[in-house]
């Protein structure tokens, strides 16, 4: 049973959010194709067949053709936007023209960085703006102030972070005046530092903040990519019991944790998006003992 979430819902009631990364073309300044809108138009349908309804993405994806070609799906449907939550980042600047790359948080910087998204997305708003990697020579205040102009304009509505531990997120929380509502962090069964070592995830529960974890699949590594080992056989076998998919099995794996974690799938295929369904329409089916089985086979060795 679909359990859709309205647009503009908090955040933080998705179970699971599309990651648009993969959608644009390729990595490069090539223009976009219409065999690329085509390619993001299934992967937005069958992200939509299965339930779930908020999309994620960041200025830097595929040099902005991914916002543009999403910006291209709300123009074919206008009923789209309102079906959806919106969610972007900012804060990477990539090199180009004998330029590094760095990370770029003044407020000058986010202001035109969403202005800039905004206009490829052909939409008025964002319902979600994170930053998407902490800047070394980050001000708070700055970061506070472009906050608050973008919210008090109704640009943004909502606000985050994305791959900050919990001193940097209580350095900014100390100073910024809205809510910091979601970190987004890799975490999957393959990367367990954040479950293996507290700190993180319980200061974002502490704090009312919810945690989305990128890279969730591990690249297909449980599900029929990777090795057929031990836990790739346990994840089919928990499948198999429960009637679902192994993609849902793993995901599983995250939203049983108490933090409640919300996955970002990125695939671009339609199937293996549509054997997400169960877990984005279901609570995870997974008792503590399950959930530590498949932990602990991850690890390749017993908890010490």
């Amino acid at each position: 049973m679909s359990t859709e979430i309205a647009a503009g819902t908090d955040v933080r009631e998705h179970r699971i959010l599309y990651g648009c990364m993969g959608l644009g073309g390729g990595w490069d300044t090539e223009p976009y194709t219409a065999a690329d809108v085509d390619t993001a138009e299934a992967a937005v349908r069958a992200a939509l067949d299965a339930g779930i309804t908020a999309f994620d993405h960041a200025d830097i994806y595929k040099h902005g053709k991914a916002e543009a070609v999403f910006g291209e799906l709300l123009a074919r449907d206008p009923q789209l936007r309102g079906r959806i939550t919106l969610q972007t980042k900012c804060g990477i600047r990539v090199p180009a023209r004998g330029r590094v790359g760095l990370y770029d948080l003044r407020a000058d910087t986010i202001r035109q960085r969403v202005a800039e998204s905004l206009e490829r997305l052909r939409t008025d708003h964002v319902d979600v703006l994170l930053l998407h990697r902490p800047d070394p020579l980050m001000e708070p205040a700055q970061i506070a102030a472009a906050f608050a102009d973008l919210h008090r304009q109704g640009l943004v509505r909502q606000f985050g972070v994305s791959n900050m531990d919990a001193s940097t997120i209580g350095f900014l929380r100390a100073q910024v005046s809205v809510p910091l509502v979601v970190n987004q962090v890799e975490l999957s069964l393959a990367r367990r530092e954040l479950v293996e070592s507290p700190g993180t995830l319980e200061h974002c529960r502490a704090h009312g903040i919810g945690v989305q974890a990128w890279g969730p699949l591990a690249r297909g590594r449980y599900t029929g990519a990777g090795p057929d080992d031990e836990t790739t056989r346990l994840v089919a076998e928990l499948a198999e019991r429960k009637g679902t998919t192994p993609e849902t099995i793993v995901l599983w794996w995250l939203r049983r944790h108490p933090a409640r974690i919300a996955p970002v799938i990125g695939t671009a295929r339609p199937e293996r998006i549509r054997a997400c369904r169960d877990a984005a329409n279901a609570e995870p089916d997974l008792s503590h003992d399950e959930w530590y089985q498949l932990w602990i086979s991850a690890r390749g060795a017993a908890l010490p």
